[in-house]
């Protein structure tokens, strides 16, 4: 499957330092978002090194004396790798934390889609998301760990209006760093020709509709476009937060 993608990122109206960081390789076919959270800068450490970490970790993975490993694996092993080079991320934030006491307590969410022949590996940490647009139609393939998620299943059928009085909702139940071990969810689905897929922090989730996200992401415009277009909009909402997106769009060989 051959791909095009796009991204971008922005501090939003509301905070004085980006803190989420996106890195990708499209030799390897991986893209990450990383939301990063603690005091002073290391937020911003915290996701700058679990993307770059696992970005480089993967690749490493994938590939032998530079050159794509043959045979290739399975995607159900460039899974198990993406896995993999999430825990080590994990376990390097955890380790510089311990050594730093500038960086203690720091953290990041992280959403990582790594595509193999046909194929997208999705795992993730945390409350940034993963979006597939197809046909017009938006899902929401990740489920969000926080509070409010974990409020939500053990009282089914929550109204929205109480879904946006719920007071702790932005409070993540998972993160990258904060202890040695973390669980990643991973997943693997079918690619069609034509699917946009889109990788993103809560700043734009959080300040954008379903609706309005797969209005403009199914745009037929140019991605870098479309990317800018949705900032924007997360930004005319209220910009919150720091927003990152991640657009990635398959296309016929």
């Amino acid at each position: 499957m051959n791909l095009r993608y796009a991204a971008k990122t922005d501090v939003g109206k509301r905070r004085v330092r980006n803190e989420d960081h996106y890195a990708l390789d499209a030799d390897v076919g991986l893209f990450v978002v990383a939301d990063g959270m603690g005091g002073h800068a290391a937020g911003d450490v915290a996701s700058r090194l679990a993307s770059q970490t696992v970005v480089d970790a993967y690749r490493r993975m994938r590939t032998a004396a530079g050159r794509p490993s043959a045979p290739d694996p399975s995607p159900a092993h460039a899974a198990r790798q993406l896995v993999t080079a999430i825990d080590l991320a994990n376990q390097r934030i955890h380790g510089d934390a311990d050594r730093s006491a500038r960086h203690r307590g720091m953290g990041t969410t992280l959403v990582a889609a790594a595509v193999v022949a046909d194929r997208i590996c999705i795992a993730h940490v945390g409350d940034s998301r993963a979006y597939r647009i197809r046909d017009g139609a938006i899902t929401q393939l990740t489920r969000d760990h926080s509070l409010l998620e974990a409020f939500k299943a053990d009282h089914p059928g929550m109204s929205a209006k109480d879904e946006a009085a719920f007071p702790y909702k932005n409070v993540v139940t998972r993160s990258l760093g904060l202890r040695d071990k973390v669980e990643v969810d991973v997943q693997s689905r079918a690619m069609r020709r034509g699917d946009r897929y889109a990788l993103c922090s809560d700043g734009l989730s959080g300040m954008l509709a379903d609706q309005e996200i797969v209005r403009i992401a199914s745009r037929p415009l140019n991605l870098d476009r479309i990317v800018t277009e949705l900032v924007d909009a997360a930004n005319r909402n209220g910009g919150d937060d720091n927003i990152t997106v991640v657009l990635i769009e398959s296309v016929a060989p």
